[in-house]
């Protein structure tokens, strides 16, 4: 049976009027007071309520408390055992979940009941309209401006241990035993004792695979890759066990990390050299979804666009806020996710005018397609900035037909023609190149009959925007992009987004969606206490101003 709360309608009494003026300007200036005006009734409940019956059965958690519940756990960074306790005891979170009764059932929130309800918003996809929606909510009431905003990643570690190859071959192998004995104990019967049930199943294998000498690790991993390669072709033919995922992956290591040869009668394996292992090979089989970047590590990475304000008047009571999330395995690379953090946007009507971010955000491509959707990307270009003295950008250019008009020296080409689609090449006289004192400097390069400038629209874009680079203006709007690392910084440091207690992708997309969230609610109440300090000293001010003009009033009916 539902069990749903009406928060909209006012109450006839406060039930929070006991604690006073004080006490309760201090709620609503805070967390609490934000979730609780701003986004508690627009929690999309009906999306849990579907799962029930309206009218039999016991009845549910209230689902506004248990949804805000798990909002708010992410925010505080808490485990299950700390959110019952927070629900039962706090006032702070029973304010903001709006909870004016004091019995169990209105308190009180089991581990089981938390788990079971998180496992429905990751189950139904609800991470993103729970962000989506109420970070809408929170620029509306704010005012927030989107026309700029600045994107960048960060790495993020979920709750895995990283493992060498060593610990990824027995862990792999030592799951699927432990799976093959739970699920069919004929077919584990007809293991090798010996190779496998006391290698792996014994109190002191793991210490057996964990303290490898780094002379021993080459013929260790042979071992390994030999059982491996063993248990997989064993057990091929069963479809019983075909469809364990725990013997999918010891299919998946086999194909990434070594390589099957038929020599004769037998197979042979051998290792794949580190250098060729693909980066979205398996890190941990108890996270199968993480991925693998040289730079970064092991685990996810999180791209975050944010809105920024360059107005400092109003920076202090207009919040920056988290416009769009999303997660991803860490190897792919950055520049994949300028399109879908666009179009997430402008879905929602929140698209940035002006999107600042980094070098590997800004192909040539990347900034074509922005511009063609009326967003202008702010990116320096990858790679080495001048292959001669001369580029393009010295050239005169016709802007609408990309002709040479003339050269840097002020001579005009003998002829400019399209070679191809997209290809150009403009003809210099021989004489005039060859004495020409910049020549080594110059891209124009000698041929049969003349000197020849070849190039390609995107040729052109690149070296003007590299010329762009160097201006004022643009180091101006770029700057504003090392704001973005002190997001990142906020993220780990006050919502605990640096290292998660979960595993896999859904349930890591779930966490980080809503600690984003819960960041943009932290900056709204810091916003309320500015405001409100702002205000304060405006009032004094006037009241200053008021006695003033009081007692020169008295001084002039004194006098008069």
């Amino acid at each position: 049976m539902i069990n749903v709360k009406d928060h909209h309608t006012e109450y006839l009494f406060d039930p929070w009027d006991h604690l006073g003026p004080k006490r309760r300007k201090l709620l609503d200036t805070s967390w609490a007071g934000v979730f609780r005006t701003y986004l508690l009734g627009k929690l999309p409940v009906g999306r849990i309520a579907r799962h029930y019956d309206e009218s039999q059965g016991r009845p549910t958690k209230e689902l506004y408390t248990i949804l805000g519940a798990l909002i708010l756990q992410q925010l505080h960074d808490l485990s299950d055992p700390g959110v019952t306790r927070a629900v039962a005891f706090n006032i702070d979170w029973q304010y903001a979940l709006d909870i004016t009764g004091n019995s169990d059932t209105s308190t009180y929130v089991s581990e089981r009941s938390l788990r079971r309800y998180r496992r429905i918003l990751i189950d139904e996809g609800l991470d993103r309209e729970l962000f989506e929606t109420l970070t809408d909510s929170l620029i509306d009431s704010f005012g927030v401006d989107t026309a700029r905003q600045r994107l960048d990643s960060t790495y993020i570690r979920s709750n895995m241990r990283i493992l060498g190859r060593v610990g990824i071959f027995s862990s792999t192998i030592r799951k699927f035993l432990k799976k093959l004995r739970r699920s069919s104990a004929k077919l584990y019967a007809v293991l090798p004792d010996s190779r496998f049930k006391e290698r792996y199943l014994t109190k002191d294998s793991e210490r057996l695979f964990s303290q490898v000498k780094p002379s021993e690790a080459s013929t260790k991993l042979h071992d390994l890759a030999n059982d491996l390669l063993y248990l997989v072709e064993l057990y091929r033919t069963s479809d019983r066990v075909r469809k364990l995922a725990e013997y999918r992956l010891l299919e998946r290591v086999l194909d990434e990390c070594c390589i099957v040869t038929d020599s004769g009668t037998e197979l042979r394996v051998e290792l794949t050299p580190s250098d060729t292992i693909p980066p979205d090979s398996l890190q941990n089989p108890s996270d199968p979804d993480a991925g693998y970047d040289s730079h970064k590590g092991s685990g996810y990475q999180a791209q975050i666009m944010e809105t920024y304000q360059d107005n400092k008047q109003d920076g202090a009571t207009i919040p920056n806020l988290i416009t769009h999330v999303d997660v991803e395995p860490a190897h792919i690379h950055d520049s994949h996710a300028l399109q879908p953090a666009i179009d997430a946007t402008t879905k929602r009507g929140r698209q940035p005018g002006e999107l600042v971010c980094d070098s590997h955000y800004g192909s040539d491509d990347n900034v074509q397609r922005a511009a063609a959707k009326e967003v202008d990307v702010i990116a320096p270009i990858q790679g080495n900035p001048h292959v001669h003295g001369i580029t393009l950008a010295h050239f005169d250019i016709d802007p609408v037909t990309h002709f040479v008009i003339r050269c840097p020296e002020s001579h005009a080409p003998l002829q400019v023609c399209r070679t191809r689609k997209t290809r150009l090449r403009a003809t210099f006289k021989k004489d005039v190149c060859a004495s020409c004192a910049r020549r080594n400097d110059c891209p124009v390069q000698p041929g049969s009959r003349a000197f020849y400038l070849r190039y390609d629209d995107k040729m052109l874009r690149l070296a003007q925007r590299r010329a762009a680079e160097q201006t004022k203006d643009f180091k101006d709007r770029y700057r504003w992009r090392a704001g973005v690392e002190s997001t990142m910084s906020h993220l780990k440091a006050d919502v605990g987004m640096a290292r998660l207690r979960v595993r896999g992708l859904a349930s890591v997309r779930f966490a980080i969606m809503l600690k984003a969230l819960g960041l943009n609610i932290l900056r709204c109440a810091n916003a309320l206490v500015l405001l409100c300090v702002r205000f304060m000293s405006q009032l004094r001010d006037s009241r200053a101003l008021l006695c003033l003009l009081t007692s020169y009033l008295y001084r002039f009916c004194y006098l008069w």
